[in-house]
Formats: structure tokens, C-alpha cells, sequence
């Protein structure tokens, strides 16, 4: 081999020294900073953006229950009730009592004009032993008991103080023996039902002895 072409050999393997000391250098700077670009080929891909960190979803609230009512008292309702249900009793009695007395009361007074005619018949009778009186009087004598069994019984007012809710005047007139003020005739008798008034009395009331004459 001529000296040329060892010196060419020589150039030529200190050439491939070069290089080969060059691509460590390239080696080791990738390996202390892959991230350096152009480096690799998968240094050469952009960076991924960073997804938003979402925060945590709230668990779900549950809608509040409502309150429970209190317990009621039922002691003191059952007393209530009971209490309401005796009134009502007492009250529907007393309504029944009210038709049956009122009811019975329209009958008695229709009643009545009866009873006066037999009172002015016997009045009237001249022979009190009549035969014909007599039976009259027992007619009489009958209504009177079933219309004071019924708490029906007539009242007098000659002589007493005209009263307005017993009593109707139908006349003032002068009277030789009544004071003024006083009931002087009863032209018709007056009569109560059970404490209250059935039928007022029609009167002639005195007004004083002056003027009689």
C-alpha cells in the first residue's frame, strides 16, 4: 500500500471518530432533556391540552318531610262531643215539646167558642132542674175537665188591674162599684195553656164612679 492511500485511510477513520463522538454528544444531550424539540420524534408532537378539572358533583338533597301533625287530644274531643250530643238531645226535646204544646194548643182554642156557648146557654137557662139543663151542664162540665187535664184553665178578671198580656179592653166605661183601672165586665173569659196565655180575655174596664149616673 503506497503512502497516499494511508493517509487517505487515516483522514478517512478519524472522520468516523469524529462522527461517531459527535452522535454521543447528541445522544447524551437527549437523555439528560428528551423534552428539548427536535430531539425525537415523539418530542416533535404538540403538547396535549390539560382537560378542566371538573369539581365533584353535590350529592343530590333530599326534599325535607313534613312535619307530623301533633296527635289531638281524644279524651278531651270525645268529651266535647258528648257534651254537644246531650244539647242537641235536649234541644230536640224541648222543639217536640214546643210542636206537641203548640199543636195541642190550636185544637183547645178551636175548642173554646164551644165551651162559651154551652156557659152562655146555661146562664141563660131559666130551670136550672130542667132535665135538658141538666144534660147541658154535663156537656159542659166535661169540656171543662178534658181542657184542664190538657193544663188548660181559664182565669177571672173582674176585679183585678188590667193586664196587657192577659187581658184585651175592648171599653171604658163608668161603674158605680169598680175603681177606675179595674176590670169592670168580662164580655169573654180569658184562659191559659201551661203557664202561658191561650186565649186573652175581652173586658170592660172601669173608668171611675163619677160619671155614672
Amino acid at each position: 500500500m503506497s503512502n497516499k492511500e494511508e493517509k487517505n485511510e487515516d483522514v478517512k477513520a478519524e472522520a468516523e471518530k469524529e462522527q461517531q463522538a459527535a452522535a454521543g454528544e447528541v445522544d447524551k444531550e437527549q437523555q439528560e432533556n428528551p423534552a428539548k424539540p427536535g430531539k425525537s420524534a415523539e418530542s416533535e408532537k404538540p403538547a396535549e391540552p390539560e382537560k378542566p378539572v371538573e369539581p365533584p358533583a353535590e350529592p343530590e338533597k333530599k326534599p325535607a318531610e313534613p312535619e307530623k301533625p301533633a296527635e289531638p287530644d281524644w279524651k278531651d274531643r270525645y268529651a266535647r262531643l258528648l257534651a254537644d250530643f246531650d244539647n242537641y238531645k235536649k234541644r230536640e226535646a224541648r222543639a217536640r215539646e214546643d210542636t206537641y204544646r203548640y199543636a195541642e194548643a190550636d185544637i183547645l182554642a178551636d175548642v173554646l167558642p164551644i165551651v162559651d156557648n154551652l156557659a152562655l146557654a146555661l146562664a141563660n137557662a131559666k130551670n136550672k132542674d130542667d132535665e135538658f139543663v141538666k144534660g147541658v151542664q154535663l156537656v159542659y162540665d166535661s169540656f171543662l175537665k178534658q181542657l184542664k187535664d190538657r193544663g188548660a184553665e181559664p182565669f177571672d178578671s173582674v176585679g183585678q188591674k188590667l193586664d196587657t198580656e192577659r187581658m184585651e179592653a175592648i171599653a171604658h166605661l163608668p161603674s158605680p162599684d169598680v175603681e177606675e183601672g179595674l176590670v169592670s165586665i168580662e164580655s169573654k173569659r180569658g184562659w191559659m195553656l201551661k203557664g202561658k196565655v191561650l186565649r186573652a180575655a175581652q173586658v170592660v174596664v172601669s173608668s171611675g164612679k163619677g160619671d155614672a149616673a
